[in-house]
């Protein structure tokens, strides 16, 4: 169902439901001032009754007096119809007996009719169907001539009449009000919807041209503007990430086409190795095994990047310091005369492992690539923020602003191995858990890359070790 369908629909169940509250408060209340017109009618005239029966004069019975005045008014008294509009009435002994008019009982005469006449006092109305018409009885207690109780009955004919009447037009009405407020209502909802309709025109226009950007205008209704500012935020999300693919497809294919021309120049080379030496055909199967592991690596960077920092699918509770001293023994068997000193706290994350251990293996190859081979490296962990200082040339200031850029390659780095994927994983990595990457020249000379996986849980106390070497690295954790 359209919206435009539901707001009429609403619109119209609305009124409906309140035309039927209010008819029928007003039917009620009618009901209830129609009845309590006969029953006042009816007191008035057992009261007369009444005040015969016990010689007291009334003010409508005049000064009648003598004992059985009651009695004789009932025998002196032509007999009634039940429906007329002189009303009926009839006397219940305390025996039972029942003296009518006519002589003939017509109202029913129940238990409760029978405990006021044994009683002589107290009353009560009722209401009932007999000889198919609808009356109102009331019945109250005498203690003179007899002790027993009068029956007097109303009709309720032109009450009835006029009830069923009022029922009628109420009807009537609710049903035009529900019309008038369906046809309106579709009118609103139409007016009010138009902007609506106008909007997803434009954003259908918008959203089907995304070669080239448009932007919702933000103008009309407040509501109105805040949804195309927040579409607009979107556009601007989604034209940002479009972009960063076809930068991260345009540069991996630049860095791509210079390792696969050399491998492709050292294959033709080696199809005719037959006629080398044997030194340079295996310096050339080992050239052709480099480029390889170049290009798998730069492969799997480029997978790497392609996740983008979005919150990762599966996380756990990494235990980041031990992470840390396994990739610290990794790179000390790789450079073992680097020293390594380690200034680490018990730190648990919760993080994807598998991207954490990428980014902190990346952190320490930055560090061991730019360091002497006897250099010196310093791994700190302190309230969940990682840092790695080396003692090298440290970072260009003109450099500083695009270290994690992808493909960055400051002019230093060029002639090493590497594509400048490395550092722009750590960044991306971080980010995905909440965290951030910041690098920097220290005070007294080389560089520090901090990296924080977002809010770490740090235990009591903290581990300081020193390690010169593969044997001593062994040591730190493993």
């Amino acid at each position: 169902m359209s919206l435009r369908r539901r707001i009429t629909a609403a619109a119209a169940l609305a009124v409906a439901a309140v035309a039927l509250l209010l008819a029928g408060a007003g039917y009620l209340s009618t009901r209830s001032e129609l009845v309590s017109q006969v029953r006042n009618e009816l007191q008035q005239r057992v009261e007369v009754v009444v005040q015969l029966a016990e010689h007291r004069p009334h003010p409508r019975a005049g000064r009648h007096r003598g004992r059985g005045l009651g009695l004789r008014f009932l025998r002196v008294r032509p007999p009634q119809p039940l429906g007329g509009a002189p009303g009926y009435f009839q006397f219940v002994r305390s025996d039972g007996m029942v003296i009518a008019a006519g002589g003939v009982p017509e109202l029913p005469v129940t238990a409760d009719v029978r405990a006021v006449a044994e009683r002589g006092h107290g009353s009560f109305f009722s209401a009932a169907v007999v000889s198919g018409t609808h009356v109102e009885m009331l019945t109250r207690g005498i203690s003179a001539p007899f002790t027993g109780a009068i029956q007097a009955a109303l009709p309720l004919t032109d009450a009835d009449h006029a009830l069923h009447d009022l029922l009628v037009r109420y009807l009537i009405l609710v049903g035009v009000g529900v019309l008038l407020a369906g046809a309106l209502a579709m009118w609103i909802a139409r007016a009010a919807i138009a902007p609506i309709v106008r909007f997803t025109t434009e954003t259908e226009r918008v959203t089907g041209a995304l070669d080239h950007p448009h932007r919702l205008e933000a103008s009309g209704a407040e509501e109105l503007t805040r949804l195309a500012a927040s579409f607009n935020q979107t556009l601007d999300a989604l034209e940002r990430s479009i972009v960063a693919q076809q930068h991260l497809i345009a540069d991996a294919s630049h860095e791509l086409r210079t390792p696969i021309a050399a491998l492709r120049s050292n294959i033709e080379i080696f199809l005719d190795s037959d006629r080398l030496p044997a030194g340079e055909r295996e310096e050339l199967q080992r050239a052709i095994i480099a480029e390889l592991d170049d290009l798998t690596q730069l492969a799997s960077d480029v997978l790497e990047l392609a996740r983008g920092s979005g919150p990762a699918d599966h996380t756990e509770q990494v235990e980041l310091d031990e992470v840390v001293r396994e990739v610290v023994a990794r790179t000390q068997r790789r450079a073992p005369l680097l020293s390594v000193t380690l200034d680490i706290e018990p730190t648990v994350v919760v993080a994807a492992p598998d991207r954490v251990a990428r980014a902190v293996t990346n952190v320490l190859d930055n560090a061991r690539k730019w360091s002497a081979a006897d250099g010196f490296v310093e791994v700190t962990l302190r309230d969940g923020v990682l840092s790695v200082r080396d003692l090298g040339p440290g970072f260009e200031p003109a450099d500083l602003d695009h270290v994690f850029d992808r493909f960055y390659r400051a002019g230093g780095a060029r002639p090493m191995p590497g594509s400048g994927l490395g550092l722009a994983i750590v960044k991306q990595a971080a980010e995905a858990h909440g965290g951030f990457a910041q690098a920097a020249n220290a005070a007294d000379g080389g560089a520090v890359v901090r990296v924080s996986f977002g809010p770490a849980v740090r235990a009591a106390g903290g581990l300081s070790l020193t390690g010169n070497g593969g044997d001593e690295v062994v040591g730190l954790g493993r």
